[in-house]
């Protein structure tokens, strides 16, 4: 016969079990900064990796009042070590996350593998890898390393849509012979890392202001903010040399933009923001296009197109100096993706720059220019050279001819006759005339031709 366990005794055992959940670890107490005040819901608090606690706190949450899963590493359970137990509760996450479209916010923080089970952890890893990636484009996913960051681990992180990390987290695939190469710094530095907070409370503010700006996943729409303009704009942007950042933060909203890798491919720009109270990516080129430059701006425009994020792109450059591959990794991205694109020529716009980034020609769905814009298949100097020699006088100069040719046949007018730009607009009308056009392309719809996937030139 089966004894069965009275009610009074049932309470009086998950009152024992409940004592030894740890409700001060670090881990915990970082996922409840992460969500809204009195949102956090554990999943899975007494779940097992032999003796001890499974060595990682998983649950969900509120952000901004939408719900949003998360799990977060704990280094002060054997270190943090990633075995069978470990991974099936980040797998539950990841499949509840697919169930409902919620995003995923991922804390990393352990020193790696249990070892005391190898194969379980080779197995765990590989299935958490291909959760995570198969969730890509479906849910924004973010990362936040706030710890040790390693191996597989890194993998998997390395997979959200964007990657923030403290200054005290370290990122690597295997044990550097430097201890500065798995910095958060360098990380930020290659790429890998979008945001470097200064510590833990900066890097989980952060992860909170990029789930805020998105929607909750591919079929959902951006949340809408309230919003007010940056006092003075019409001033700056009329100004002269006014630098990329400024002519950002005066087109945006106030206090809406958030930067991404920032220490990387310095000559572009890439930034969630709002205007007019709607999420938008803005990238911006000021000088030439290298390697990491068109990574930057791939990434990026790739991220917002899989959300449906309108894209702003602020060209002024003369061109390319990265080599064909990453050039056309970058113009595949802009040429594939069909979230509302806007492009505003703020200088120059050579050749395959404005081919790719700025011209109707490559889908951008309008395309303005300022009033100085040159717009050139080559640089004035190039084109006098090859095809104006002949209007080179004791009169004119080289110097003249080309001044001449930028303000005629380059000109932003000239290109606006040719249908080749919708507008040329005042600097201080820009944020007017890009919320007019984001109101105008809100319906956006475009069938593409049925495909697997297409083959980014990578």
């Amino acid at each position: 016969m089966v004894n069965k366990m009275s009610s009074a005794n049932k309470l009086a055992l998950l009152s024992e079990k409940l004592k030894t959940i740890d409700k001060a670890s670090p881990a915990r107490a970082r996922l409840i900064k992460l969500f809204d005040e009195n949102t956090f819901v554990e999943i899975d608090a007494f779940a097992k990796s032999g003796e001890n606690a499974a060595a990682v706190v998983t649950g969900y949450g509120s952000v901004d009042g939408s719900t949003v899963f998360a799990f977060c590493q704990d280094s002060t359970v054997a270190s943090g070590a990633i075995g069978k137990a470990h991974a099936a509760k980040i797998k539950k996450v990841y499949e509840l996350a697919a169930k409902t479209g919620s995003p995923v916010v991922g804390i990393y923080d352990s020193k790696g593998a249990d070892l005391a089970a190898p194969y379980d952890t080779m197995a765990a890893y590989g299935e958490l890898l291909a959760l995570s990636n198969n969730l890509s484009g479906v849910v924004p996913q973010v990362s936040l390393v706030l710890g040790t960051c390693a191996g597989g681990a890194a993998l998997i992180a390395s997979g959200a849509d964007f990657i923030v990390m403290s200054e005290e987290g370290e990122f690597f695939l295997s044990s550097p012979a430097s201890g500065e190469a798995c910095s958060a710094k360098n990380a930020a530095a290659e790429g890998v890392a979008h945001i470097l907070a200064k510590d833990e409370s900066e890097a989980l503010e952060a992860a909170r202001k990029i789930i805020s700006l998105l929607p909750l996943n591919n079929l959902a729409e951006a949340p809408i903010w309230d919003f007010e303009e940056v006092s003075g704009s019409a001033e700056v942007l009329n100004g002269e040399d006014v630098a990329l950042t400024d002519i950002v933060k005066n087109i945006a909203d106030a206090g809406s933009v958030t930067e991404l890798q920032a220490s990387f491919g310095k000559n572009a720009f890439a930034a969630l923001a709002t205007i007019g109270g709607q999420a938008v990516g803005i990238v911006g080129i000021s000088g030439s296009l290298g390697k990491d430059e068109c990574a930057k701006l791939a990434r990026t425009v790739s991220i917002c197109d899989a959300f449906s994020i309108p894209v702003i792109t602020l060209v002024n450059t003369e061109g390319f100096s990265g080599n064909v591959r990453d050039t056309a990794a970058l113009a595949h991205v802009y040429a594939e993706a069909t979230t509302p694109k806007i492009s505003v020529v703020l200088g120059k716009a050579y050749g395959s720059a404005y081919i790719a980034l700025a011209g109707k020609g490559a889908n951008a769905d309008m395309a303005y220019a300022w009033p100085n814009a040159v717009i050139s298949p080559l640089k004035p100097e190039t084109a006098v050279a090859f095809l104006y020699n002949d209007r080179i006088t004791a009169e004119k100069s080289r110097q003249d001819v080309e001044a001449e040719y930028a303000d005629t046949e380059a000109s932003a007018f000239a290109y606006a006759e040719r249908g080749m730009i919708d507008a040329v607009i005042e600097p201080s009308a820009t944020r007017a005339v890009i919320i007019s056009a984001m109101d105008m392309l809100s319906g956006k719809r475009v069938n593409t031709m049925p495909k697997k996937h297409s083959n980014m030139p990578l």
